[in-house]
């Protein structure tokens, strides 16, 4: 069977700072009917769609600091946390602020055809005046999927600071939950089967779950380099197979077993 291709794929890591839990991270649960990760806790995110790489969607960014190459990228997770989470990083044109919730629910009506693929960033951009604030957002890891998997993605993961004020919430057909999380506590609620998440999802919680802060998750993240995470089964591992990641990836896990990873 020849080797599949993997889609482009994107997804948010919003992050916020609550006086209680500390640093916090926006995740969806998953519709039951959709055929990947269904019912699992994950971050807003999916497929690049066709406008996400309009070149003239470049009068309605600020860049960000990343590979001009992967705007296409970050503007897929920008679409997707909107689409499946409410949360826009926009501002209008000429402000310096980021809309606020009251400005992002008057624009809710755009979520249903921008997942339909009826609309586009770019219709969105030209009818709102908006300008996306890819300079928000920066690279935090690269995953993609096996070469043995008959459906793979090829997934570029951002973080973003979340806009003051606006909450978020999930788009009940995709996602029928959602919750501000913090990263520990999501992995803790992992061991004790109070949640699915899966095993890159998981990686992602290890990481952030070193962070106190929005501001020392960002820190961590521009030290680090990114290193492209391609799981590789091992069948000689003992008891049963294994999936293998780099330890250059900076996970502190280079291993987990097979039957763990969708749990």
């Amino acid at each position: 069977m020849p080797e599949a291709t993997p889609l482009p794929s994107s997804t948010l890591l919003m992050l916020r700072d609550d006086s209680q839990q500390g640093l916090q991270v926006f995740m969806v649960k998953r519709h039951h009917a959709i055929d990947f990760a269904s019912g699992a806790m994950v971050f807003p995110g999916g497929k690049l769609a066709e406008g996400d790489s309009d070149p003239a969607l470049g009068r309605h960014v600020r860049p960000g600091s990343f590979d001009p190459a992967l705007t296409p990228f970050a503007l897929g997770a920008v679409r997707e946390a909107f689409e499946e989470s409410g949360l826009l990083l926009a501002r209008r044109k000429g402000a310096g602020r980021f809309l606020d919730a009251d400005e992002v629910a008057a624009l809710a009506h755009w979520r249903d055809p921008l997942n339909s693929g009826a609309k586009t960033l770019r219709d969105m951009a030209e009818a709102e005046q908006l300008d996306y604030a890819l300079d928000a957002l920066i690279t935090f890891a690269h995953w993609v999927t096996p070469t043995n998997m008959p459906k793979r993605f090829d997934t570029w993961f951002f973080l973003a600071p979340a806009p003051e004020g606006q909450i978020g919430s999930h788009d009940g057909s995709e996602s029928v939950d959602s919750e501000w999380l913090n990263p520990q506590a999501g992995l803790d609620a992992w061991e004790k089967r109070e949640r699915v998440i899966v095993f890159p999802t998981r990686m992602q919680l290890i990481k952030l779950a070193r962070s106190a802060s929005v501001a020392e998750a960002f820190r961590s993240a521009q030290a680090e380099p990114i290193v492209t995470v391609m799981p590789v089964l091992d069948k000689t591992a003992p008891g049963e197979p294994h999936l293998r990641i780099p330890a250059e990836a900076g996970y502190g896990i280079t291993g987990i077993p097979i039957s763990q990873i969708g749990m």
